[in-house]
């Protein structure tokens, strides 16, 4: 088989078995998920569509561990079915080193790597702001359901709402309004056909329509009305924060680098921003390490159709030592800037070892090691026979 036609074989197996993998876990991730913001979406009365949005959009999230976990994946088992299909061994024989074998894996590791930079980078933190604040929006609404149709509610102290309804779109119909909060002049009536609860940057807020709003002048014993297409009156005491910090994670990644110089949290938070930062900049390089450490396994030493289960186990239990010695890493990194150096030395370390030993430096090593291995072993049948 020639090395274009291999390569672009080799490269096509995996990209489809990388992409299954991750669909399948992704898949898993959503059903979590949807168990997460399932009774919020219950509570308050929101849209299926509202649910499955806000499944989606924490999804990006994940695929910075799904994606190289599923490149291992992938990668095994194409390899590991070259190996059983004996295609590894007629490339062998013919020449081809562990390191040109593995190429193919790492063209698709580097394109992964750049698809996770990109997630990582801009679609994930980008993703979960809108989720953050579309969970903002939920909650609202589920402040409607706090007014109940038929009765007057007490918000507060000094404000009362009555709902005649509500409508299919969930829109409040009917409304009465009586407000006697000491910030008004004189306590205000507003009756209106509809209204909605809303979340703003200040709290949340009822938008009346269609309606009109009456309060009672005591110097003349007049009564003022003044009808209106639209109106909002401010809720006190929401629970609700309209506008809220973004955490680091919520940041894209020239948020981290250039903060806001104005903001206060922002300042405070300078130490969090660069780890966060470092640990995106080193997890891009998850999937060429997973990989290279995975094939290494699998493709260095004699080339069995059998007994392959051990190899392929011991790749696994390396590439999850990795992830665990990563996020790990990660943790410390909150704490002290040792767990950033840790960050890039669990990445890059493994990585560069693997390459190497994957290289054709490093055949001259082994075979000089199987050398004085079959020296000894024919010196020792020589004893044994002579005794």
């Amino acid at each position: 088989m020639k090395p274009k036609i291999f390569n672009f074989y080799v490269i096509k197996n995996i990209s489809i078995a990388t992409a299954f993998v991750a669909v399948t876990l992704a898949a898993i991730i959503m059903m979590t998920q949807s168990i997460k913001f399932l009774e919020l979406i219950i509570d308050s009365g929101a849209s299926s569509g509202a649910f499955w949005a806000l499944v989606f959009m924490a999804l990006p999230r994940f695929f910075e561990v799904i994606l190289p976990i599923a490149l291992m994946i992938g990668g095994i088992f194409v390899y590991h079915r070259m190996i059983s299909d004996s295609e590894m061994i007629v490339m062998r024989s013919a020449g081809s080193s562990p390191l040109q074998t593995v190429k193919p894996a790492l063209i698709v590791g580097l394109m992964v790597s750049l698809l996770m930079f990109f997630i990582s980078a801009w679609l994930a933190p980008v993703s979960l702001a809108k989720m953050q604040k579309m969970r903002q929006v939920v909650k609202a609404q589920y402040s409607t359901l706090l007014f109940q149709d038929g009765v007057f509610n007490e918000v507060g102290k000094y404000l009362t709402v009555y709902i005649d309804g509500r409508n299919s779109k969930g829109e409040l119909e009917g409304l009465l309004i009586h407000d006697s909060r000491p910030t008004n002049p004189v306590p205000v009536t507003i009756v209106a056909k509809r209204g909605v609860v809303v979340a703003t940057d200040t709290g949340q807020q009822v938008l009346v329509y269609d309606g009109s709003r009456q309060d009672f002048n005591k110097r003349n014993g007049a009564l003022n009305r003044l009808d209106f297409e639209r109106y909002s009156i401010d809720l006190p005491d929401t629970s609700v924060v309209g506008k809220r910090w973004k955490e680091p994670d919520e940041r894209t990644f020239s948020e981290l680098i250039y903060p806001e110089k104005t903001e206060t949290l922002d300042k405070k938070n300078k130490y969090e921003f660069m780890v966060e930062a470092h640990r995106r900049m080193a997890g891009v390089l998850l999937p060429l390490t997973f990989i290279s450490v995975a094939l290494c396994f699998l493709l260095l030493g004699p080339l069995n159709r059998k007994g392959q289960g051990i190899r392929v186990m011991m790749a696994v239990i390396s590439v999850v030592i990795l992830q665990s010695l990563f996020l790990s890493s990660a943790s410390l990194a909150t704490q002290s800037i040792i767990g950033i150096v840790l960050l890039y030395l669990v990445v890059l370390l493994p990585l560069v070892f693997a390459l190497f030993v994957l290289s054709p430096f490093a055949e001259v090593f082994r075979q000089e090691i199987l050398y004085r291995y079959r020296s000894k072993t024919q010196v020792n049948h020589k004893k044994v026979g002579a005794s």
